[in-house]
């Protein structure tokens, strides 16, 4: 009975934290006042790196983002890992291009379970990454070192290093050209 309590209580405080960061932080016009407030709700951000206006945020505090990363407009990133024995969360590497309205889910329902109960699997997104906008990443998926997700695309499997997907579901199409990957993101644009 108290673990019943304890869990929906938590559901319950986890939702005030989302709307919060979601009506209160996410339309903030500063990028470094939204920083400041995911930052102080848990969520791990290293310098240079940005969250643009609208994101929508479950559970900051099993989220970490690298360096030098950009997340566009209206992305959703999911770090719950509320369940006993959770594997959730979500962990972003440096120099990572997110585009706009790219969705990071690290939940989903069982649709096999006669309740649906929830699933839960950690999504790693590695150095150098760019995913393009409107992409979807399902739980549980490893996005390696300077992969590439076109735009549109869902991708529910591991993508290899360098390597570029695209499709429904995501599918290899080329590798990516660069011998080297070392560089620098660009200073965040301050009102966005």
């Amino acid at each position: 009975m108290f673990n019943k309590i304890h869990r929906r209580l938590t559901a319950i405080w986890l939702e005030l934290v989302t709307g919060w960061l979601w009506w209160g932080v996410g339309w903030l016009p500063i990028h470094h006042l939204r920083r400041f407030f995911y930052r102080l709700a848990g969520m791990k951000i290293g310098s240079g790196s940005t969250i643009h206006m609208a994101a929508r945020i479950y559970d900051p505090r099993h989220i970490k983002i690298g360096q030098d990363t950009i997340i566009g407009e209206k992305a959703t990133l999911d770090g719950r890992k509320q369940l006993p024995n959770s594997q959730g969360g979500l962990e972003i590497g440096n120099h990572v291009d997110i585009a706009s309205d790219v969705m990071i889910w690290t939940s989903e329902h069982d649709i096999h379970h006669p309740q649906m109960k929830a699933i839960e699997a950690k999504v790693v997104i590695e150095d150098y990454v760019f995913i393009g906008p409107r992409a979807i990443i399902l739980p549980g998926v490893k996005i390696s070192k300077g992969a590439v997700v076109a735009a549109g695309a869902i991708v529910t499997k591991d993508v290899a290093p360098k390597s570029i997907v695209a499709g429904i579901p995501a599918k290899k199409i080329a590798d990516r050209q660069l011998k080297q990957l070392n560089y620098r993101l660009g200073r965040a644009r301050w009102f966005q």
